[in-house]
């Protein structure tokens, strides 16, 4: 087996100087080089190409095992820069303070590069695990990037998984699912002088907002996950200043617990806004949840405690991930989101993440690594 490693800090700041900003994404040349970092570990690579310069990539490190594997994912593309000026070049990967600088830093290159990292090192065992690395282009505009690998129908099972989104180190057994909805209204046009020639479909779409904020869910609050939530986050509507608008759109973030329907949540959110409104879905994905009672949770949590030596207590994490969409095509393995990056820190300008942590989240990953061998 090869010798190849890879130090976790400098591969964070290697993955960070591709710029994978979404849109476009353009995650192929990244993508293209982790597979060459893989290959050279021992790993069999399969680049998985969707779209102009974007690909995915799968890694499987090679072991007569029918049982299966321990999935490791995270997505490399970002999120644009915003409008705020970057005290320090969010490409070049700086490292200051004890902290790697850069977009992607914490959310979530330096996840993708501390399991890399580990996967090479066990790569190296007398007895390595049955191992697989799932890294993800276009996570961040709804995971097109995964739901493509679905589509190609070849991922196989997985016995579970590990999302290295991040959560500061600290173990999330779950996450809300998201129902991101546009609401519709339309109307007449009609000169602004006269405006009782038209049908204003930005007075349709006030009546709407204000029946969506009174809107109360028929659920009990989760023990981990908490209660659902419902946001009014974007109003686009009207051409011009003097001209009654005839089409008006209302963004809906919808945050939801297992207990909660999509389908019927749906429907009963149509009843509530009645005809000022069509309700369409443009992201619907499921949370993910698995119970704190199991065993490989439990052995995870010591593990992560063992390394960090904080005490560890299963919570939530407040975004959705690609497990969304990978775990049910897996068969619905017990999965966590584990990862080293600040979640305060995702879709910040001037975003960090500590060093520290990434070298914490090397160790924490090789120990449930080496855990997986010994228990299969």
């Amino acid at each position: 087996m090869s010798k190849v490693s890879y130090d976790p800090v400098e591969l964070t700041r290697q993955l960070i100087r591709f710029d994978t900003v979404n849109p476009p994404g353009q995650e192929r040349r990244c993508a293209a080089f982790l597979a060459e970092v893989l290959h050279g570990g021992g790993f069999d690579i399969s680049l998985r190409e969707f779209g102009s310069e974007r690909a995915s990539l799968i890694a499987t490190l090679p072991r007569a095992s029918e049982d299966p594997p321990l999935v490791f994912t995270g997505h490399i593309d970002v999120v644009p820069l915003g409008t705020r000026a970057w005290v320090r070049d969010p490409f070049a990967g700086e490292v200051s303070d004890g902290r790697v600088h850069g977009r992607g830093s914490s959310d979530m290159k330096s996840g993708v590069a501390a399991f890399v990292c580990a996967a090479m090192d066990v790569a190296r065992d007398s007895n390595p695990p049955n191992l697989r690395l799932v890294i993800t282009a276009g996570e961040e505009t709804g995971c097109t990037g995964a739901r493509a690998l679905v589509k190609e129908g070849d991922l196989g099972s997985a016995g579970a998984m590990v999302v290295g989104e991040p959560t500061g180190n600290t173990v999330c057994i779950g996450h809300k699912g998201a129902l991101w909805l546009t609401a519709v209204s339309t109307g007449v046009t009609a000169h602004g002088s006269m405006p009782e020639h038209g049908d204003n479909a930005i007075y349709k779409a006030s009546r709407v907002i204000v029946r969506l904020e009174s809107f109360a869910f028929d659920a009990k609050s989760h023990e981990t996950l908490g209660r659902p939530t419902l946001s009014v986050n974007t109003v686009h509507g009207g051409i011009n200043i003097n001209s009654v608008p005839d089409r008006t759109e209302i963004g809906i973030d919808i945050r939801t617990i297992p207990s909660v329907d999509h389908a019927a949540l749906r429907e009963t959110l149509q009843k509530r806004v009645g005809n000022d409104a069509r309700l369409e879905a443009f992201l619907d994905l499921p949370g993910i949840w698995t119970s704190p009672e199991v065993d490989w949770v439990r052995r995870v949590a010591h593990i992560t405690s063992s390394v960090t030596g904080n005490d560890v207590v299963p919570g939530a994490a407040t975004f959705f991930s690609d497990a969304s969409v990978l775990a049910p095509a897996l068969g619905g393995p017990p999965t966590i989101i584990l990862g080293p990056g600040e979640p305060g820190q995702a879709h910040q300008t001037d975003e960090w993440c500590s060093v520290v942590r990434i070298r914490e989240a090397v160790d924490i990953y090789t120990g449930i690594m080496r855990d997986w061998a010994g228990k299969t």
